[in-house]
């Protein structure tokens, strides 16, 4: 054996001895929870003026949003009477994503008419193609593609909330029976599940802890959420409560209603089934089964005529 190998063997040896010793003889340091904690609080933030606090908000708070919402408004005086009310209905309807209102999406859409329109216009030029048939194209996609988006974020909630609705009406019963207030009720609703709905019936927990009568918050709800049968439930709870009539017997009663009407429902769909299917079968089984049974024939008549 050389001696170069001795010598690394020796301080490989060396090395691990000291990190042994070093790892069982060091000491912990005790640690005072307590003072750590109170640690937090001793060594207080400076406070900042009111430009650094707005300097330390996103750029998209700070010059984006507001621009938009001013552009907005400014379009939409122009507008006819009432469509900015429609515009702002159908933003509620899908929930106020990012915070939007009639203004910032009038604002989107005129901003995605100018970029797409100057994009399919650089396009065509590039294609050889008309270029007013590419501006005109990518103005109309700009313009219309948020409300289109829109609507389809509007129908996908008004699922997710219809599909939601009997486990969350079983569990406000059983709440309820249980012997918890309705808004306790609804605040296991939220805690338990994480859907549109659930996100609904905190928003209307806030309300009312802001001080807005529960009648009128429920009644914002069902105008809100555009589900009929939501609107159904919270009527018959606001008559309910109106008439001085037990909360747990209008759930049950609900509870039970709604999954009647949901089987009503799924019987109808099935029923269309065998009507929905004929057309693919004409469409696409019958050439096919045709081909197969009558070609053999078609060839046979082919050549004897030949």
């Amino acid at each position: 054996m050389s001696l170069e190998a001795i010598l690394v063997g020796v301080l490989a040896a060396v090395a691990v001895f000291f990190v042994v010793v070093g790892a069982t003889t060091r000491k912990a340091v005790p640690v005072n929870l307590l003072d750590a904690r109170l640690a937090v609080y001793e060594a207080p933030e400076e406070i900042k003026s009111l430009d650094e606090l707005e300097l330390s908000r996103p750029f998209s708070d700070r010059f984006i949003r507001p621009f938009l919402n001013r552009l907005g408004k400014r379009v939409a005086q122009l507008q006819p009477k009432g469509q900015a009310e429609k515009l702002q209905i159908m933003i509620d309807l899908a929930g106020r994503p990012l915070g939007m209102n009639a203004a910032s999406l009038v604002a989107v859409q005129l901003a995605l008419a100018v970029v797409l329109g100057l994009a399919c216009l650089g396009l065509a030029a590039l294609l050889n193609l008309p270029l007013l048939v590419g501006l005109a194209f990518g103005v109309i996609v700009g313009y219309m593609g948020p409300q289109y988006q829109l609507k389809r974020i509007v129908k996908a909630r008004q699922k997710e909330m219809m599909l939601s609705l009997p486990n969350s009406l079983d569990l406000l019963c059983i709440s309820v029976e249980a012997g918890l207030g309705f808004d306790a009720a609804l605040t296991r609703v939220v805690e338990k599940f994480d859907n549109a709905l659930s996100r609904e019936f905190a928003f209307v927990l806030n309300e009312i802890r802001l001080g807005k009568p529960r009648q009128e918050a429920l009644e914002d709800l069902g105008h809100r959420s555009g589900v009929p049968e939501l609107n159904a439930f919270i009527q018959a709870l606001v008559q309910s409560d109106q008439l001085g009539v037990g909360i747990a017997r209008v759930l049950r009663i609900q509870s039970d209603e709604l999954r009647r009407r949901r089987r009503q429902k799924a019987e109808a769909k099935a029923q269309q089934a065998s009507l929905k299917m004929l057309f693919p079968m004409v469409g696409c089984i019958f050439p096919a089964l045709f081909i197969i049974l009558l070609g053999p024939a078609a060839m046979n008549l082919i050549f004897h005529v030949s």
